[in-house]
């Protein structure tokens, strides 16, 4: 408690943290508001009985910060922005006018930043229109939620399909997801930092209590099969399974703590340089190389991507007679051994291009070699570089693997002990990853700060 109270005897942390806060609840204030034109029961209750759609939508929105379960305001939440980023990092590795402007500098990195902007808009009115056209769809989508009724005879008197109310709903998302992006921005410059981070680990923290409520309470009534051994059946919680759901959720915890601050340290020594009588240099030290050097982005990129096979397929099945189509939609929509494969291997496809983008072994070894330190074993230059590669390509291995197994847990979890998806999603996956490593990121800035003051860290003893 008294590093805690530490962070808020410092005045200007105190400030970013209040001014996160309430950026945060700034959100979660629009990410309630829904979408004009929409009647949210209707909606709800249409997502109710399709089953695996609700759950596809609710998937995809827990990694973007929005709501498309629900049509809200935030409802594509941050990914427009953060897929707008990718697109210029790989344009800046690709395209000399942008590798020369993010070489650049701090004048270069705003010009990238104000493109990303501009491309964001384009994403969030594409997306913004795809959606839009598939609720207003009444055989595929979700159309009649778009018509007000009588509620006694049930005789339509208004419909919301026009040009204007496309127009109103198109601009109204594409807004949304643009003020959430100021938002990130403000919580970077003003706040904490971090904040496209922040606001997704909010979008998942705030999910957890509906998780929650759903594991002890059915029907508003408290379950009592979660307090008897063997009690229950189906989808019920029985004792047994609540204890594994634990020992699951501590086993994540500690796996992913250790594979995020995982290193491969590389050992690395300086030349000795004699001035006078005195020797300089010669110290050995270390090149560290985190194992899971892409982080979370490349879960969040494979199951984004997967929502298009699923929505292809439909409307492929829904035009046609083809039976393959229906076939493969319902094991995309439930999340089946296909769906498992084509998650897989994404996740690895992605972990290697994502490395291969933030990492340069070439780079780093014209580094190594400026600043007069080599690889014992390895000349300075090419040889060092293939042998970073080399290491970097076995580690990225280990690190893929690692992200794989953390997001089919949920799968199995459902799969194997008939738990609800939403609960397992929670206590048991990619959702614990990437609150744990924006948490410990949070940790990091923070005792930064308080070392700069002279205070011990959260993490010291």
């Amino acid at each position: 408690m008294g590093k805690l109270k530490a962070i808020f005897m410092i005045p200007e942390l105190r400030t970013k943290i209040l001014l996160t806060l309430l950026f945060l609840a700034i959100y979660r204030i629009g990410y309630s508001i829904p979408m004009p034109y929409v009647d949210q029961r209707i909606m709800n209750k249409s997502l109710g009985a399709s089953g695996g759609l609700a759950q596809v939508l609710n998937y995809v929105s827990m990694f973007s910060g929005g709501d498309l379960a629900h049509a809200t305001l935030f409802g594509l939440g941050i990914m427009p922005y953060i897929s707008a980023s990718i697109i210029f990092q790989l344009l800046a590795a690709v395209y000399p006018p942008l590798e020369k402007l993010q070489k650049e500098g701090e004048s270069g990195r705003k010009k990238i930043n104000e493109y990303t902007r501009y491309a964001t808009v384009f994403i969030c009115l594409f997306q913004a229109f795809m959606y839009v056209q598939y609720i207003m769809n009444k055989s595929g989508g979700l159309g009649w939620a778009l018509e007000l009724r009588d509620s006694e005879t049930g005789v339509i008197f208004q419909t919301f399909n026009t040009w204007y109310y496309w127009l109103t709903m198109i601009i109204t998302m594409t807004a949304g997801t643009i003020f959430l992006m100021w938002l990130g921005e403000q919580i970077d410059e003003y706040g904490i930092g971090n904040g496209i981070s922040l606001i997704i680990m909010a979008g998942i923290v705030a999910r957890i209590p509906a998780a929650t409520g759903k594991l002890f309470f059915e029907g508003g009534n408290f379950n009592w099969s979660v307090l008897t051994l063997g009690g229950g059946g189906g989808s019920d919680v029985s004792f047994e399974k609540l204890v594994v759901l634990i020992a699951m959720f501590i086993a994540v915890v500690v796996a992913v703590v250790a594979i995020t601050k995982a290193q491969r340290r590389i050992p690395t020594q300086s030349a000795k340089h004699v001035r006078g009588r005195r020797v300089f240099g010669g110290t050995r030290q270390f090149l560290p190389i985190r194992v899971n050097q892409a982080g979370v982005m490349p879960v969040i990129f494979a199951s984004s991507l997967l929502v298009l096979p699923l929505f292809l397929f439909r409307a492929v099945a829904s035009s046609t007679e083809w039976s393959w189509a229906s076939t493969l939609a319902d094991s995309f929509e439930r999340q089946g051994y296909i769906y498992t494969v084509c998650f897989i291997a994404l996740i690895y496809v992605f972990s290697y291009f994502w490395t291969a983008i933030m990492f340069n072994p070439k780079d780093m070894a014209n580094n190594l070699k400026d600043y007069g330190s080599f690889i014992p074993g390895y000349r300075p230059g090419k040889r060092t570089a293939e042998y970073l590669e080399r290491v970097l390509m076995r580690i990225t291995y280990v690190g893929a693997a690692f992200l794989a197994f953390i997001a089919v847990i949920p799968t199995l979890i459902t799969n194997t002990l008939q738990i609800d998806p939403l609960i397992a999603t929670f206590y048991g996956g990619t959702s614990l990853l990437i609150v744990i490593s924006v948490a410990l990121d949070l940790v990091q800035k923070i005792n930064s700060h308080l070392v700069m003051r002279n205070y011990p860290g959260l993490t010291e003893d």
